[in-house]
């Protein structure tokens, strides 16, 4: 009996497996952004509670992504095999899982923003496919003759015969045993296997071959040197103060990089406007570009967190593209949509109230990277990424807050994202074993827009000691600082504050960053031997 129920298991696991890896080759060769996983995913991720969302970013930071891919992957897994042992009782059960498997598929595929007519298909023909594999690997399980009743498959004891192919099922009082056809099951298992890894493979191929199309559209990309350039950067800054482009954080919800080319992309603006505008990617080239040194935020960074960094962007003035479509009077609230459906929304009076809010094809000398948003990228200085730096970005649409709320309004977070004045160490790390004496404490502080006017660090509860800052090219990017330490032996605890340029000093109430980015002072622990 154990190793029936062993063997249907497998069977249900075999035969969504095989659903599933034919629903990823269709949705490669058809529909590339509608594959079953890549779907429920989706779905799991708008779901999710924004506190859970937070503990992800906060506690795996980049790997929430594949471990939210694992976690669909086991959950499979153990729906699967529960499927198949309900299925060798009853073929009901099993044909009524795998429709169950391809239907919420196919309502998370069709439930995305960008979803289209056919982004369902892949996932109703992996439940076709996953049926009929199970109740072929169902019916090697079903003895002949009179243990089969009803539909349903004796609950009787199976003893293994070491000796033909086959097992034994004791067909109890009054009933002669049976053969269970353990060479068919065994040869069916290693088909339906066979075939569910040449399609999962040939779907991986085919995504590979996706993302070998997009590298080399970026990489056929030349950019045109900027019409205002950025300044040099000032001498004496310290290493790091450009994050480099593979260290530069990510924070998104797409599981998989949209891949674009850029020969059919397009950007089209709509809306409360006066002169709706579609461009290109060659038009966007042939306008005035501006090169700035920026520094971006996500909203989701703890106090002390990772996830904000500068880079030199080269892009167009989204400012002077509005301006050319008019906005209609009343219109408050510019919506960028990217090609995976993800809306962010950014308050218009800040795009035009002088700042250089763009539209980015460039980071750090570069195309965009296909992770940072290839090929086209919005940029506000002054706000975090949830709130205007849409990636991927194909639409713009002029509306009011009033009328929409983008995908993280929806969820709770504030309409509006301004940077908040923040300060960070970097050295000494936490719990660092420095010599006492002379210790060097340095970090970075950012109030984009504002400027950061000091910087001070106090040690234990002692008075805050002036850092040096370090030379900033302009408002918009974050501060290096540094401080010398006179360390005495022993456990001590150093904090940091900022001060910006209209003389507010950094919060030190500590909160969360949900709904507008979190406050509070960075603080560190380091014992001095």
């Amino acid at each position: 009996m154990i190793l029936l129920k062993i063997r249907a298991a497998c069977s249900g696991v075999l035969a969504a497996a095989a659903g599933i890896a034919i629903g990823e080759l269709f949705a490669a060769l058809v529909v590339p952004a509608a594959g079953p996983v890549v779907g429920v995913g989706g779905v799991i991720i708008d779901a999710t509670p924004t506190p859970v969302k937070e503990w992800a970013v906060r506690t795996f930071g980049t790997n929430d992504k594949p471990l939210l891919l694992t976690g669909i992957a086991a959950g499979l897994v153990v729906f699967a095999a529960v499927v198949g042992v309900l299925g060798q009782r009853r073929r009901v059960f099993g044909l009524a899982g795998a429709a169950l498997l391809g239907l919420a598929g196919a309502a998370a595929a069709a439930s995305r923003p960008a979803a289209g007519p056919l982004d369902g298909l892949p996932s109703l023909l992996g439940g076709a496919v996953a049926a009929g594999a199970l109740l072929l690997l169902l019916r090697t399980l079903a003895p002949s003759g009179s243990a089969v009743v009803a539909g349903a498959v004796a609950d009787d004891a199976v003893i293994e015969d070491a000796v033909v192919d086959s097992a034994v099922v004791d067909g109890g009082a009054g009933r002669p045993a049976r053969l269970l056809d353990r060479r068919g099951f065994i040869g069916t298992a290693a088909i339906i296997g066979a075939g569910a890894a040449v399609a999962g493979g040939g779907a991986a191929a085919l995504h590979a071959a996706g993302r070998n199309a997009a590298d080399r559209s970026r990489e056929a990309v030349r950019l045109p040197a900027p019409t205002s350039a950025a300044p040099p950067l000032p001498a004496g800054l310290d290493p790091g103060f450009v994050t480099t482009n593979r260290d530069f954080y990510r924070v998104d919800t797409a599981l998989t990089v949209p891949r674009v080319d850029v020969s059919s992309w397009r950007l089209r603006i709509k809306g409360m406007v006066g002169r709706p505008l579609e461009l290109s990617f060659d038009d966007l080239l042939r306008r005035p570009l501006i090169e700035r040194d920026i520094t971006l935020n996500c909203v989701s960074n703890e106090v002390g967190g990772p996830y904000v960094g500068t880079a030199r962007w080269l892009g167009v003035s989204l400012a002077d593209l509005l301006r050319e479509v008019r906005p209609a009077a009343g219109a408050d609230q510019l919506v960028a949509r990217s090609v995976d459906g993800m809306t962010i929304g950014t308050p218009l009076s800040v795009v035009l109230d002088g700042r250089d809010a763009m539209l980015c094809v460039g980071m750090n000398g570069e195309p965009l990277p296909l992770d940072h948003g290839f090929p086209v990228r919005m940029l506000t200085p002054g706000l975090y990424g949830y709130a205007g730096a849409c990636k991927w970005v194909t639409e713009l649409e002029l509306t009011t807050f009033d009328a929409y709320d983008a995908y993280w309004v929806q969820r709770g977070w504030a309409a509006r994202g301004p940077v908040k004045t923040a300060s960070r160490i970097d050295r000494p790390l936490p719990f660092a074993r420095p010599a006492a004496g002379t210790v060097h404490v340095a970090g970075v502080a950012w109030a984009q827009g504002r400027g950061v006017a000091s910087v001070e660090v106090q040690v234990d509860d002692g008075p805050w000691q002036a850092a040096t800052l370090l030379p900033a090219p302009t408002n918009d990017t974050w501060v290096q600082w540094r401080l010398d330490w006179a360390a005495t032996p022993g456990s001590h605890l150093l904090r940091v504050r900022a001060t910006d340029k209209t003389g507010a000093v950094q919060t030190a109430d500590r909160v969360t960053p949900f709904p507008d980015g979190a406050t509070g002072w960075h603080s560190v622990t380091v014992t001095a031997v």
